[in-house]
């Protein structure tokens, strides 16, 4: 079975993505990854834009450490209600990266590795990198440049742009 736009033409196949990832929480990190590496995957350009807390997922000191947002997260039901108890979040980060290894997903470290040694491009929003006191040097060796988001906009030209 074959899709067709509106006009019964068949869709043009997306040639190229550029994925904004603005949250510092594996749920908020892990869909961007998802889509960059599945980009790549299927031949797509993929270039990721980490801003705000989103630079935790780069960020050489914070990368290995990043954890479920407990608090106000209503995909977690029960959770959210304990979210403010010590050691919940802990428990629930533990609970998600068990069962992310069943499912073979890597660790956020090695799953940027795996989209940058793809061909995916990694960049750091520099508006966020000034506001949070950051240089290039506590990014991890695989981000590409720390650019504006007149440069992103630039580099997403012709492309789908995805915010997760």
């Amino acid at each position: 079975m074959t899709e067709q736009g509106t006009n019964g033409a068949k869709p043009e196949p997306i040639e190229k993505v550029s994925i904004i990832v603005s949250k510092g929480s594996l749920e908020g990190i892990y869909p961007g990854l998802i889509m960059a590496n599945g980009a790549r995957m299927e031949g797509i350009e993929a270039n990721v834009f980490f801003t705000f807390f989103g630079l935790d997922a780069i960020n050489k000191a914070k990368n290995e450490h990043v954890k479920a947002a407990t608090v106000g997260n209503p995909g977690l039901h029960l959770a959210t209600w304990a979210g403010a108890v010590p050691g919940v979040s802990a428990l629930v980060t533990r609970k998600l990266a068990g069962e992310m290894e069943k499912l073979d997903i890597p660790p956020i470290p090695e799953f940027v590795e795996m989209i940058s040694d793809s061909g995916g491009a990694l960049y750091a929003c520099k508006a966020s990198v000034d506001l949070f006191g950051l240089s290039e040097d506590d990014f991890i060796p695989q981000v590409e440049d720390v650019i504006t988001v007149g440069e992103f906009y630039e580099m997403a030209a012709g492309g789908q742009i995805i915010f997760t």
